[in-house]
């Protein structure tokens, strides 16, 4: 009876691992064929991949008339440690700025003991510019920086950079530290015009541009920038649509819709220089939160996959600087964006000394 209950025993074992092995075999064969199988449906997708690409670090964040605190943006690859400088209203002061606010804690920053920290980051890891447009306030620290700046390329578009050529470096207004235009020649800067909507490796650097004429008094830039599969665009100063009549912004939304759908956008700088008080024949192809929400509602439209926007930082730049007594204009514009704000846009209004990771 023992030697009975003893055989039971081992064969009621038997037969469960004999299940359990048969039950593991079949999962895993489970997991090969799905592995196996595309996943096509929407409703199966998983999540999109939010990890940080790029950093963005303002130099310089307002439009107008704080001299110190003028257009311009570094970005790079957080896979590199060098950046392209997006505009450079505000060079020297502020990479001072995002110095002591550390915004280069995360820098691989390489030593040279010949230079300062500033001129550290000048020399060594700004390795261009892109310059949007050729207003004072998007170039001066580039042109005050040039004297002890090291070689390194000018990227615009053809009418931007014979704006600098014809305004600036000509040795009335500034000695010519580029090599075209008034000679002599000095060298130091290689002017590179940009063909529109054309893409471009940046020298130095693993992204590369392609650039979009904007509507401004004098010719604007977008520039979508792009590193593997992601997307960063940085806008130059830009009228809406509807008040300039030349489509140049549809242009590019419809742009980056299609990219879209094979790539991921990760953030946008784009100005908002008055709030929504500014009438529109005083706007002087400048953007109000009215007018920004009504492009980005276009914008928004134009994507199959909503989601998306849920990942997409929307960084506001060129706020006007005002001498006038009340609001200040910043806290303005951030309440008008965050009441016009129905489809739920991630804002983040840029302050110089800032360092951004998306």
């Amino acid at each position: 009876m023992v030697k009975l209950l003893q055989l039971n025993k081992y064969t009621f074992a038997g037969t469960q691992l004999k299940k359990i092995c048969s039950c593991v075999f079949l999962f895993v064969l489970s997991c090969r064929l799905h592995s196996a199988q595309p996943i096509t449906s929407p409703e199966t997708l998983t999540p999109p991949d939010t990890s940080p690409v790029f950093e963005l670090v303002t130099l310089g964040d307002a439009g107008g008339i704080q001299d110190g605190n003028l257009s311009a943006f570094l970005l790079r690859a957080l896979s590199e440690p060098n950046y392209i400088a997006l505009d450079a209203g505000t060079l020297v002061n502020g990479i001072n700025v995002a110095l002591s606010n550390n915004a280069f804690e995360a820098l691989p920053v390489i030593t040279d003991k010949t230079l300062s920290a500033p001129g550290n980051i000048l020399h060594h890891h700004i390795k261009g510019y892109l310059i949007s447009h050729g207003h004072l306030d998007h170039v001066a620290g580039l042109l005050i920086a040039s004297p002890d700046d090291n070689e390194k390329p000018i990227y615009a578009l053809k009418s931007v950079n014979q704006t600098m050529s014809d305004t600036y470096f000509n040795w009335q207004a500034w000695a010519n530290f580029t090599d075209r235009g008034t000679p002599p020649l000095l060298n130091k800067y290689q002017v590179i015009d940009l063909a529109p909507q054309k893409s471009l490796r940046l020298k130095n650097t693993q992204l590369q541009v392609t650039a979009f004429s904007l509507s401004h008094p004098l010719e604007s830039t977008a520039f979508v920038i792009e590193y593997q599969d992601n997307l960063f665009v940085y806008f130059g100063d830009t009228g809406p649509d509807e008040v300039e009549e030349q489509g140049k912004l549809a242009t590019v939304w419809r742009y980056l819709a299609k990219q879209m759908q094979t790539k991921k956008l990760k953030g946008l700088v784009i100005e908002v220089s008055f709030d929504n008080r500014q009438t529109d024949n005083l706007l002087f192809g400048h953007l109000t939160p009215k007018w920004l929400m009504s492009e980005l509602t276009y914008f928004y439209s134009l994507v199959d996959n909503k989601q998306q926007f849920q990942n997409i930082q929307v960084i506001i730049s060129h706020i006007k600087y005002s001498l006038k007594s009340g609001l200040d204009p910043r806290d303005k514009i951030q309440q008008e964006l965050q009441q016009g704000n129905t489809l739920g846009f991630n804002f983040i209004l840029a302050k110089q000394g800032q360092r951004i990771i998306f």
